[in-house]
């Protein structure tokens, strides 16, 4: 994730932290100084800290059950708003799903039951300013955790209550259709989130808002990606019919076609051989138009390795090559160009 840095490895994991969360710290620290001097600082700094811990336990809780299921977890990062464990897969079983995703409140409730037993039980969240102890932190801790597992298991992606919500429709459904509804419930709940937080005069809910809108809208994408990469071929989801520009055109001949035809990209064809050579998209011919001149010919700044495919390869394969090259050229089984995949192909036909 950028900017974020490593601070350790923990049972197999790489311990991450976001920059941005260096500046809840000051400003927390800053704000509780300014209402009760050093000892109010140190105090809230000592609780967000402790907190986040917690937080970093309940991503453990999720990568430690899913290494049970055989899904490594590379790196885990700390966030202002949260943890994010990354998972190389979410478990395709809604019945493992749910157990990781359960797993991470479950650390929370124990962590609660535990504070609770040693320091005793409050309902009143630590207000964050100079009137909070030291002493006061085990009871506050042990209620935020129990905030906390109930937070998420709110339904809305990503989550856990998302996840488990999807993995219960996913066991009388297709897990697209489990994952669309999960999605759109999410980003319903965003939305009263948003309303929320702008009515109570709170910067809080909407960032909240934002995170679960944009979240469960990309694994909504993710989920129906991956399933199309099982079952389509290159031939079902290239771009046909297109315009495409040639390597003797100049930059200021493809800027024009670019405000002719308002489209995001184009492939350019060499016109002796009549293949696909490069991709030219438009924000690339805007980066490099004042360094290369307006005389400068498409090939100067094109995107080249085209590597090319026929109609019926997996698309599966086609992606794995979008991750090293900026378009796939496909062709029919005379070996005559069809047609192009770019990663804006696979995005419009995902908007389908």
């Amino acid at each position: 994730m950028r900017w974020s840095f490593p601070i350790g490895r923990l049972f197999g994991s790489e311990l991450r932290v976001h920059a941005t969360f260096l500046i809840l710290l000051a400003y927390i620290g800053g704000s509780a100084y300014s209402y009760g001097g050093i000892d109010a600082a140190l105090v809230n700094v000592s609780y967000v800290l402790a907190l986040f811990a917690c937080v970093i336990a309940h991503e453990y809780g999720h990568a430690l059950t899913a290494r049970r299921f055989g899904i490594p977890t590379p790196d885990i990062t700390l966030l202002p708003i949260g943890g994010v464990a990354r998972l190389l897969r979410i478990p395709e079983k809604p019945g493992q799903e749910v157990l990781v995703a359960l797993a991470g409140p479950a650390v929370n409730v124990v962590i609660f039951l535990v504070l609770w037993l040693t320091a005793g039980l409050s309902f009143e969240a630590a207000p964050l300013t100079g009137g909070m102890t030291f002493a006061d932190l085990p009871r506050e801790i042990a209620t935020l955790n129990l905030i906390l597992a109930a937070f998420n298991m709110i339904p809305a992606f990503p989550m856990d209550g998302g996840r488990v919500l999807r993995a219960v429709l996913a066991m009388i459904t297709d897990r697209v259709k489990a994952t669309r509804i999960a999605a759109g419930v999410g980003q319903v709940l965003a939305v009263g989130f948003g309303i929320y937080g702008f009515y109570i005069g709170s910067f809080i809910y909407p960032l909240i808002a934002v995170f679960i809108f944009m979240a469960a809208r990309a694994e909504a994408r993710d989920v129906r990606l991956r399933a199309m990469a099982k079952t389509e071929t290159a031939g079902k989801v290239m771009k046909t019919g297109f315009k495409a520009l040639g390597t003797s055109l100049t930059l200021e001949q493809a800027r024009a076609a670019f405000e002719r035809e308002r489209v995001a990209e184009f492939p350019v064809v060499d016109g002796a051989s009549r293949r696909i050579v490069g991709l030219l998209a438009r924000k690339q011919l805007d980066d490099q138009f004042s360094t290369l001149g307006a005389d400068a010919f498409v090939p100067r700044a094109m995107a080249t390795n085209v590597p090319v495919v026929r109609e019926d390869t997996p698309l599966a394969h086609v992606l794995r090559l979008l991750n090293s090259a900026p378009a796939v050229a496909v062709t029919d089984m005379s070996g005559e160009v069809a047609g192009y995949i770019s990663h804006q192909t696979v995005l419009d036909r995902l908007g389908r």
